[in-house]
């Protein structure tokens, strides 16, 4: 066994070094030979597009500098109604979907009426368009003249936006939770745990870890669609807010800039997507996701 002295000696081999060396060369020219292409690349198609017949006149109308320093406010104070909305619905549709994909687990018959419930639940707001929902909601609800019921045309887009995805989110958490292999529920049962308690401290965990990947996907498509509830037309959101700025000049850099600030969006989250994809990639005793 090597003495601590010995360890605070040791130096790497020639060898050693001279790998290293090699593998810092390729990394270099690897990095070379990518900034050369995307350069070279990019380049190409900014000379194509700006050569384009049609470029000046495009420039004027959907990239005008003056016109997006203008219309910006707006479209940032309609932009924080996006994100509010975003917030809100993300928050309720993990909670009404894991209700859901618990309800589609439960065994016995005596649960066949929940089971069928939450089975058509999902089937038709999975099968619907998300714009035909908000349609319905936004427009049908309203005509019911209900008594103490919300009319506001943001709260129910969020509901409309509720509805679709917590359709989708269910299906990602059933998928999760019918991955935990049977013997992880008997086990918890052999130990005293109530057929809950097994699904709140043993089964859940594992299905949540198991479907984060996919559930930040469809949080990422809810940003992009919170921007949908502006066929609502009394929700100045930042979609709504670019249209009312286009409506008086007829010109189109407020859309360019409402899909700048969703890009600003959704960039970052896309790509704590991709590292969570890549941590949880490999699931112990799951294989990959």
């Amino acid at each position: 066994m090597s003495s601590p002295d010995t360890l605070d000696d040791w130096s790497p081999s020639p060898r050693q070094l001279e790998r290293d060396a090699y593998r810092r060369r390729r990394s270099l020219q690897s990095l070379l030979i990518a900034v050369i292409s995307t350069v070279v690349v990019g380049g190409a198609l900014i000379a194509g597009v700006v050569s384009a017949p049609g470029w000046d006149r495009t420039r004027e109308t959907f990239f005008n500098w003056d016109k997006a320093v203008e219309s910006f406010p707006a479209v940032l104070e309609g932009f924080w109604v996006n994100v509010q909305v975003f917030l809100v619905s993300a928050v309720c549709v993990l909670l009404v979907g894991l209700l859901l994909a618990v309800l589609k687990t439960l065994r016995g018959p005596v649960f066949w009426p929940l089971r069928a419930l939450a089975t058509v639940y999902v089937d038709v707001f999975r099968g619907l368009p998300l714009i035909l929902v908000l349609l319905l909601v936004g427009f049908g609800v309203p005509a019911l003249n209900l008594t103490g019921v919300p009319t506001d045309p943001i709260v129910l887009g969020c509901v409309a936006l509720v509805l679709t995805y917590s359709a989708y989110v269910a299906e990602v958490f059933r998928a999760g939770i019918e991955s935990v292999h049977p013997s992880q529920r008997a086990a918890a049962r052999s130990l005293g745990l109530s057929g809950p308690q097994s699904m709140r401290y043993v089964v859940l965990p594992q299905a949540v870890r198991r479907v984060v990947p996919p559930l930040l996907n469809d949080l990422a498509s809810l940003t992009k669609d919170s921007g949908l509830i502006s066929v609502l037309g009394a929700a100045i959101d930042a979609v709504r807010a670019a249209q009312i700025e286009t409506a008086t000049s007829f010109n189109f850099t407020p859309y360019v800039v409402a899909g700048v600030l969703f890009l600003i969006l959704t960039i970052p989250l896309t790509r704590i997507t991709d590292r969570v994809s890549r941590r949880y990639g490999a699931v112990p005793g799951g294989g990959h996701l």
